[in-house]
C-alpha cells in the first residue's frame, strides 16, 4: 500500500542554506541528548555550511520538503574522501552519501530509511556496486541505525585530523521500504506516475 504522505526530493538551491543551517543547529543540539560528541564545534558547522553552498552549486546536494515547500531533510552526495577509502576498495564502484539529516518534527516518517533507499537506487542506475558512508568514530548509536538499514561495517579508520572513520557500505539498489518510495519532485518528468526515479539526474563525484 502506497504511502499517502506528500514529501518528496529536490535539488537543494540556494535560498534553502539557511534552513539547512536550521536543520545542522537542530541536529547539534539532538546529539548533544544523546551524548556523543559528534559536530560539538560550532565552527564546524559554519565550515558544513560553506561546504553545502558548493555541493547546491555543483547539483549534489538534495532536501526533502512538503507540499508547503518546508525542508524536512537532506543529503549530499560527494567524491570519494581519500583519507578513508583507498585504491584498494575500487572507490569508483560506490556512490558516497554524506550529511543526512531529518528534522525532529519528521521524526517518525522513515525519511532516513527513504532517502537512502533513493540513493541506493541511483547507485544501481549509475552501474555502482555500494552506498557508501563515513560516520563519528565514536557515535555507537548511528552505527547501529546504519547497520539496522543493512550498512556492513568495513573498517575503522583513525587519521588524527578527522573524527569521522567509521566505514560502511550497502549494495546499490538494495531497497528498505519498497512500497514507500519517496518521489523526485511532484511533476518531476524523471519520474513515473508513481514518483519512481526513471533517469539518472546529473551528478558529479
Amino acid at each position: 500500500m502506497k504511502s499517502a504522505r506528500t514529501e518528496y526530493l529536490r535539488p537543494a538551491r540556494a535560498e534553502d542554506v539557511p534552513a539547512l543551517l536550521a536543520l545542522r543547529t537542530e541536529a547539534e543540539g539532538w546529539l548533544r541528548t544523546k551524548g556523543t560528541d559528534q559536530w560539538s564545534d560550532p565552527e564546524t558547522g559554519e565550515r558544513a555550511i560553506g561546504k553545502w553552498r558548493v555541493s547546491i552549486d555543483e547539483g549534489r546536494a538534495w532536501v526533502v520538503v512538503n507540499e508547503q515547500d518546508t525542508v524536512l531533510a537532506t543529503v549530499s552526495r560527494g567524491p570519494v574522501d581519500r583519507d578513508f577509502w583507498t585504491d584498494t576498495d575500487r572507490p569508483e564502484s560506490a556512490l558516497y552519501l554524506y550529511k543526512l539529516m531529518v528534522a525532529r518534527e519528521a521524526s517518525g516518517r522513515h525519511l532516513g530509511t527513504r532517502v537512502i533507499d533513493w540513493m541506493s537506487r541511483l547507485a544501481a542506475l549509475e552501474g555502482r556496486s555500494w552506498v557508501r558512508i563515513d560516520t563519528w568514530r565514536t557515535n555507537a548509536g548511528l552505527h547501529t541505525y546504519y547497520e539496522r538499514l543493512g550498512f556492513r561495517h568495513v573498517r575503522t579508520e583513525a587519521p588524527s585530523h578527522r573524527l569521522s572513520g567509521w566505514l560502511a557500505q550497502r549494495p546499490a539498489g538494495e531497497v528498505a521500504l519498497p512500497h514507500d518510495l519517496l518521489p523526485v519532485g511532484p511533476y518531476d518528468e524523471r519520474c513515473d506516475h508513481a514518483g519512481r526515479l526513471m533517469e539518472v539526474p546529473h551528478q558529479q563525484g
